[in-house]
């Protein structure tokens, strides 16, 4: 008999659904955008759920979710399993992954300093790529 792991998503069609549209799908994109083109594949899932389902995929490590200056949530399925930051594109989304193991040190000091434990943070860097910058 298989054993339940606790707290962990179920496999629904509507998660498999986004997760096949986010395998396709390069750089980020927002909730209402991968809504938008579930839609045309006439997949049929709510906009609510595709938000639950982001988040789920978000907390068990499966996609990265990033914030805009402005506050606008962005996703896409994360290309690696280990802790990384972005550099991200603002006028094209084009993103690039990065390992800041001086960010990592800096934090684990900063949080030790403190007296914090159990610390997480993320890094994401805005700028313009080379080829948005032409």
């Amino acid at each position: 008999m298989t054993q339940a792991i606790p707290n962990a998503p179920r496999n629904t069609r509507q998660r498999a659904e986004v997760l096949a549209l986010l395998r396709e799908v390069e750089g980020f994109l927002t909730a209402q955008q991968l809504h938008q083109m579930l839609v045309a594949r006439e997949a049929r899932v709510g906009l609510t759920t595709v938000y639950r389902t982001l988040q789920l995929l978000v907390d068990a490590g499966e996609v990265d979710s990033t914030r805009l200056p402005g506050g606008e949530q962005l996703f896409r399925r994360c290309g690696q399993s280990r802790h990384h930051h972005h550099l991200v594109c603002r006028q094209c989304g084009r993103t690039v992954e990065i390992a800041g193991p001086a960010v990592e040190r800096w934090a684990d000091e900063m949080a030790a300093r403190h007296g914090f434990t159990d610390v997480q943070h993320t890094l994401e860097i805005f700028g313009t790529c080379a080829a948005c910058a032409r």
